[in-house]
Order: C-alpha cells, then structure tokens, then sequence
C-alpha cells in the first residue's frame, strides 16, 4: 500500500471536548487534512517540540528519546496506519543498525516522537479518504465517502435536530473557528443524512 506523507498544520484548543486538542496533519503532496482529536499533555509534548521551547525536566516523550538514542535506537518513520470507530492507530518503525522494528504506539504519542526525532508521518489513502478534509480555494470541503458517526452529539448539542441548511452554515462555522473536532461531527450529521 502507497504511503502518503503528513506534515504538521496546527494545533487547537478542541472546542467540544475539555481539555483536548484537535492536531490538523497536512498531506505534503495534496490538499487534504487530516484532524486527530488529542489529549493535553501530547498536545504541550507536540508544541514544545515544534517551538523549540526547553522544559526544565525532560518530558516523558523526551526521556524516551534519551533512553531509545543510549540503545542506539532511531525512530525512521511514524504511520498512521488504520482507523477503527473514530480510533487512530500508530506505529514507530525503529531500526537499531540491524533490524526494523514496528511498534505500536497512541497517534498522539507517535506524532510527539516524530517532532522530536525528525522523522516523516504517514498515512494510507484509505484512511485520508474517510477521514480527510479537502481544502478547495480558501473554503473546507469534507470527503463524502466517509463513514457516518455512531454518535452525532457534541456536548450535549445533538445535530440531528437541524435542517441541511442550517447544518452547512454550522460546517463554515466551526471550519472559520478552526474547530476541528465538532466539524467532524457536523460533517458526519451530513454524511449520515446523505446515506438515508
């Protein structure tokens, strides 16, 4: 299967889910994005990193670092490699001057070692297909070979109580608000309705 290669976009406060960010992957060579709900410690992991900023203890993700660089332990690539009912699956291939070797990691851990080792993220078109966003012009236009949510509530507000109308002004909304996460949710509401 043809990898796609992903570079970090942003990182944003997730508007529907306290304490969590939305991570927005870029794809290199194309026009699709790809936002991945994390939790607030990978997402200080990731901006620390990104910002050169230097903590004054090691972050955890950091220790890992030292300790996988004293073994000789060099992380080469991170894939995204499947997506099961909303769920990211990761893997860190590791190649010690011997041998590789994949392991299986959180999204959101795999992506703060990425930032920190320099290594490339990728991703499998299947996954960008279901869960991309196509940018087109300045405007956000989701895939519509997506698979519906299970769950169409964000916080207590259900979308399925609003028109299609109404739906489309709430997508620009939260695209314009960089609200990843409850775009998805809207966009999913679309999706579902368009399968019915």
């Amino acid at each position: 299967m043809k990898k796609l290669k992903l570079d970090i976009i942003g990182l944003s406060y997730s508007q529907t889910q306290s304490g969590a960010y939305a991570l927005v992957l870029g794809e290199v060579s194309g026009r699709r994005r790809l936002p991945i709900i994390i939790g607030g410690f990978e997402a200080q992991a990731i901006a620390i990193e990104i910002e050169k900023m230097t903590p004054s203890r090691p972050l955890t993700h950091d220790l890992f670092k030292s300790f996988a660089e004293a073994y000789h332990i060099h992380i080469s690539e991170i894939i995204i490699y499947n997506l099961v009912d909303g769920v990211f699956y990761s893997k860190l291939v590791c190649n010690d001057g011997k041998k590789n070797l994949e392991i299986d990691a959180r999204s959101s851990d795999a992506i703060a070692l990425a930032v920190r080792f320099g290594c490339p993220i990728y991703t499998y078109e299947f996954i960008l297909a279901s869960a991309g966003i196509v940018i087109e012009g300045n405007d956000f236009v989701f895939l519509d070979n997506i698979e519906p949510a299970k769950e169409t509530k964000v916080s207590g507000n259900s979308f399925n109580t609003f028109s299609d109308e109404e739906l489309q002004t709430k997508l620009k909304e939260a695209l314009a608000e960089e609200a990843y996460e409850k775009a998805a949710k809207i966009r999913d509401e679309i999706s579902k309705r368009k399968s019915n």
